[in-house]
């Protein structure tokens, strides 16, 4: 997932704005979503996050567990409502912290489906590359505001390390990969 602010404004103005944003992001999120992986950047972010199964999800909201149609569809619109309030709640306390007015967020989120583990190691290798991609950093290690640091500590963590650590096939991968270079359309590139 991937959102922008509108314009040419950034979302992120001072180094409190980054944690604060990390904290709406598990009050609102996280009860509906895994999260994976994550890079915040002054003007955008990117998340890599999963919806919960349907019955945890129902039993989050108190929903009948069977699995009518019209409940699933309800279930949908509950995580989008979810991604909103997240939206929407930063939103307000920022214009409030910076006397501004109206959306810091282009209006619609851009999302990808991942369907492999493949795919899922390129698209936490393009999160966290992400800052040398705009040539703010020259390692992934020296960007303070992504999910790459969190996968080689043993601190407790909302991020579901374990899993992607297992898919990267365990720590001594997950760093050498990341050291590996990405090729200019972004895919992980062998030697």
């Amino acid at each position: 997932m991937f959102n922008h602010a509108n314009g040419w404004e950034n979302i992120f103005k001072e180094e409190r704005n980054y944690q604060f944003f990390l904290d709406k992001l598990a009050l609102h999120v996280l009860p509906v979503c895994r999260i994976y992986a994550y890079c915040l950047m002054k003007n955008h972010f990117h998340l890599l996050v999963q919806a919960r199964n349907a019955n945890e999800l129902k039993d989050l909201w108190g929903m009948d567990r069977s699995g009518d149609e019209p409940g699933e569809r309800k279930l949908i619109l509950k995580v989008s409502k979810a991604f909103g309030n997240f939206f929407s709640s930063y939103t307000q306390s920022f214009n409030k912290v910076y006397n501004r007015m109206g959306s810091l967020f282009i209006p619609s989120m851009k999302s990808e489906l991942i369907v492999s583990d493949d795919s899922f190691r390129r698209v936490v290798l393009y999160i966290h590359r992400n800052p040398i991609h705009h040539g703010f950093v020259k390692s992934v290690e020296d960007w303070a505001y992504s999910s790459y640091k969190i996968m080689l500590s043993d601190k407790q963590t909302k991020i579901e390390r374990e899993h992607v650590l297992k898919i990267f096939g365990g720590i001594d991968q997950y760093i050498l990969i990341h050291k590996r270079q990405l090729d200019s359309d972004n895919i992980w590139a062998e030697g």
